[in-house]
């Protein structure tokens, strides 16, 4: 091998390189990362097929939470982001991507509660009372 081809080799190995600022993880942060993704997925389909909470807003919520929650371990375990990896532009797209997220579902629940509380049909009682 030339000395100008060992150098270009040796350089793709060195610390600063692209891929080595964010790191690829190792076998076991996969492991991690797939049992927490299992975990947080078991535990909202626990909730709804047990029915353990007996108000369906607070079952609701937290399933969202922990879908949150599932969405940061995928991030860190499986897309390795950190505030580290190409000085940061990964972790502003993940704030700005967060804040969307956010935005989405609050706005979702906002509006099928507002279709549920007005959409749903009028009691009998009422229908009475209207009729005449």
């Amino acid at each position: 091998m030339s000395a100008d081809a060992h150098h270009v080799a040796a350089a793709g190995h060195g610390h600063h390189d692209a891929h080595s600022e964010g790191g690829h993880g190792s076998f076991q942060s996969y492991m991690t990362g797939f049992v927490l993704s299992v975990i947080l997925t078991v535990i909202p389909f626990w909730l709804v097929m047990g029915n353990v909470l007996d108000n369906s807003l607070v079952t609701s919520l937290v399933i969202l939470a922990l879908g949150g929650v599932q969405m940061v371990v995928h991030v860190i375990y499986f897309l390795h982001m950190s505030t580290k990896s190409e000085g940061g532009w990964t972790f502003m797209a993940l704030i700005f991507t967060i804040t969307l997220v956010v935005i989405m579902l609050a706005g979702s629940v906002w509006v099928m509660y507002h279709l549920n509380h007005n959409m749903m049909p009028m009691d009998a009682h009422d229908v009475m009372n209207n009729a005449r």
